[in-house]
């Protein structure tokens, strides 16, 4: 028995490249179609698909909001992602909805196929070709972003608005050694000034929107 596909997608030529693809392989068929988010539900619901690709950059939402809320509505149903966007911090995300499958709308013919093949059979367990480089990068990442503690110390100073005079005086150090403070403390987070170096923070998760504010 075929795989029964919808696919929700807002771009014509890619609902057409894939309805085509799938007609090429006995072991697939495209069942139904939605342009947007607000049309996927209903359209889902009456087609009873095996598994649906989603758009991440659809026309009326965030395609991963989508599947985030079709994992909560059908626990079995393959979801896969499909994307032109390879950032890891979307792949990530798509990990976190509980898709099935993440696949750049770039990749070769047969790593699309291979991500609905797997999501027909293993919803619940996630692929995307680049998974382990992206893991390997968060790691990196993550240990380069590790801050000492006068570094979270000198960081929270900065949050509240300190000075590099203020700085020396709450560290009990000299103006010269608090600017060496601040100055590695740019360095490791990849930035060159104080709001660039909060907005690093909060994105890494070092510290909180609300302490970021307060």
């Amino acid at each position: 028995m075929a795989i029964r596909v919808v696919v929700v997608d807002g771009h014509t030529l890619t609902r057409f490249g894939l309805t085509t693809l799938a007609a090429a392989h006995p072991d697939l068929k495209v069942v139904a179609e939605a342009r947007t988010a607000a049309e996927a539900p209903g359209v889902i619901a009456a087609a009873s698909p095996d598994v649906v690709t989603v758009d991440v950059g659809l026309p009326d939402a965030d395609g991963l909001r989508l599947a985030r809320e079709l994992r909560d509505r059908y626990p079995t149903l393959g979801i896969v992602v499909l994307t032109s966007q390879g950032e890891d911090d979307v792949l990530f995300r798509a990990l976190e909805t509980g898709a099935s499958a993440f696949v750049g709308k770039s990749a070769p013919v047969e790593e699309v196929l291979c991500a609905i093949r797997h999501a027909a059979v293993a919803a619940s367990s996630f692929t995307a070709a680049g998974l382990a480089n992206a893991m390997a990068r968060r790691r990196s990442t993550t240990a380069r972003l590790t801050l000492s503690p006068r570094e979270h110390e000198v960081l929270m100073l900065l949050r509240d608005g300190e000075s590099i005079p203020a700085i020396a005086r709450a560290l009990y150090v000299s103006p010269s050694t608090a600017k060496t403070y601040v100055s590695r403390l740019y360095e490791k987070l990849g930035v060159s000034n104080r709001a660039q170096a909060l907005m690093a923070a909060l994105r890494e998760g070092i510290i909180r929107s609300d302490a970021a504010t307060a």
